[in-house]
């Protein structure tokens, strides 16, 4: 008999834990080698686990729901079908005989220290006083892991003023997560280096902000006859990012009208070729290569905001939201400027289709620099869609129906007429984007899609 442990993998360099969503499989069942045995969430990607070898699902070591570091055993799996099947699964009762076979139970891990007491409203923050960085010689691993923390708490942490390394941390080896520095600056924390630290001076009290289930929160009660359903983590996840965008970004959204008819003439006589090769060409195909084409022209639509600098991003990688069952959830098409209408196409039906069958890769949901979200696709005529951080623009993209149009006829003459139309939405962040920056973006990428050259098909 051998016995496998399957352990929580590391779903991309910057995670460092992940919650365990649901097992696909129970204690006793048969599994085969690269079977998906459980689903996990981390802040990127839901993806399904495979199970490192064939056998049986011996023991369950974590439940669904839980969040544990990378590298934590979550099952074991015996390579004997039915020889030595632990009974210490979730709902088991153990045996003598299972007790026996099992191996000694691990010296339980210290726990992390608990997250900072919030700050009552209008109540003080005691001063801190001012950490001093440590220096690189007397750091351990585990300061430095906890240190570097992911890229998204360093960003909020640069622009909050706040020092990491004065939150204790609730992640992997005392590793500050989301959560916690969220927590802390809510709690009214003092900034790094602030005007209070240095006078000495206990600094002006904030009001503590809400929080999912906090105190201070409008929160809805259930009624006799409601049903009351808790969120999954990846709608958790994209609720604190959307809240996180509206509070970073200063959120502004434009709308044009394109005429989408030479685009559909030249779909309608391309479409069997493509089908022929494999791919469907769509009228959000045409729109992702056309905003490819126009992000290099307009490189500040590009970009991220660091603190009080721009970053023009070299690379352009377009997003694509993708309505899931479960939530919404992004993959990434790298190097959209470099591809053609066909690899666009290609592209997007990939990632689309392994983003439903939860078979995305950490990198593929990364390092986005333009989002493009298709509510059109429902039938809705137009929408302000937020800002996907740390990018700083979004284009939606309405439904392309048939609508009567004016045209004016080379006589000088009206006449109402049958058009292929769209509405496209830009939501920007005002901070670096100007609104003529965006009115030239939207005015080329317009023009571009009404003039389609038919070797770009």
């Amino acid at each position: 008999m051998s016995r496998v442990d399957v352990v929580m993998p590391q779903m991309g360099e910057s995670i460092a834990e992940g919650t365990l969503a649901k097992w696909l499989k129970k204690v006793g069942d048969e599994v085969k080698r690269d079977e998906p045995i459980f689903e996990i969430s981390t802040d990127k990607v839901d993806a399904e686990i495979p199970a490192p070898s064939g056998g049986v699902l011996a023991e369950i070591k974590v439940p669904e729901g839980q969040t544990v570091p990378i590298q934590t055993v979550v099952a074991v799996i015996e390579t004997e079908q039915g020889v030595g099947v632990s009974a210490t699964g979730i709902g088991a009762t153990p045996t003598p005989a299972s007790v026996a076979a099992a191996p000694p139970a691990p010296t339980p891990k210290p726990q992390a220290p608990p997250p900072p007491a919030a700050v009552p409203v209008g109540a003080a923050a005691p001063p801190a006083a001012k950490p001093q960085p440590p220096s690189p010689d007397s750091e351990t691993a585990d300061e430095r892991l906890r240190r570097r923390s992911t890229p998204l708490v360093r960003k909020i942490a640069a622009d909050q003023g706040v020092d990491i390394s004065t939150i204790p941390g609730t992640g992997h080896a005392g590793r500050v997560t989301k959560k916690d520095i969220l927590g802390y600056i809510e709690a009214g924390a003092p900034a790094a280096g602030g005007a209070a630290e240095a006078a000495g001076a206990a600094p002006t009290p904030r009001p503590q902000a809400p929080t999912p289930g906090g105190a201070g929160v409008w929160e809805a009660a259930p009624w006799p006859g409601d049903r009351v359903e808790a969120m999954s983590r990846i709608r958790q996840l994209t609720s604190e990012h959307m809240v996180f965008s509206r509070r970073t970004s200063a959120h502004v959204t434009t709308f044009y009208e394109v005429d989408m008819t030479r685009v559909a003439r030249l779909r309608a006589g391309n479409k069997k070729g493509y089908e022929e090769r494999g791919v469907k060409l769509t009228y959000l195909g045409f729109i992702v290569k056309a905003v490819a084409d126009q992000l290099r022209r307009h490189p500040v639509l590009n970009a991220a905001v660091q603190r009080t600098a721009v970053i023009y991003r070299g690379q352009v990688n377009i997003g694509i939201a993708v309505a899931l069952d479960w939530g919404l959830i992004v993959p990434v098409i790298r190097g959209a400027d470099e591809l053609s209408l066909f690899g666009i196409a290609k592209a997007m039906a990939d990632l689309a289709d392994r983003a439903r069958t939860k078979r995305l890769k950490p990198d593929e949901v990364q390092n986005g620099t333009f989002t493009i979200t298709n509510p059109g696709v429902f039938g809705s005529f137009a929408g302000t869609p937020i800002i996907n951080q740390p990018q700083v623009a979004i284009l939606g993209v309405g439904a392309v129906e048939r609508r009567p149009r004016v045209m004016v006829l080379e006589d000088g003459s009206e006449v109402v007429v049958p058009r292929t139309m769209t509405m496209l939405s830009i939501s920007y962040d005002h901070r670096i984007v100007d609104g003529a920056d965006a009115d030239r973006f939207m005015s080329d990428l317009k023009q571009e899609l009404e003039d389609f050259p038919e070797n770009g098909v």
